[in-house]
């Protein structure tokens, strides 16, 4: 192998290594987005059903954007 493949070889494994790292982050994000969501969804759920009984008037929807 000539110098020049081994630069090339070296070039390309740095280029996966910055790839698998980007991949593992967002995969931690995503996971960590996903257990937020279940659990704002079950506090949801709860207030819904502790609120059913309930004569108070739900919140405001406020429109963003």
């Amino acid at each position: 192998m000539s110098t020049e493949e081994k630069y090339v070889a070296a070039a390309y494994l740095v280029v996966f290594l910055f790839v698998l790292v980007y991949v593992l982050i967002m995969a931690a994000k995503l996971s960590r987005l996903g257990r937020d969501v279940a659990e704002l969804t079950a506090l949801a759920r709860e207030r819904k059903r502790a609120g059913q009984g309930s004569t108070e008037q739900p919140p405001k929807q406020v429109r963003v954007g």
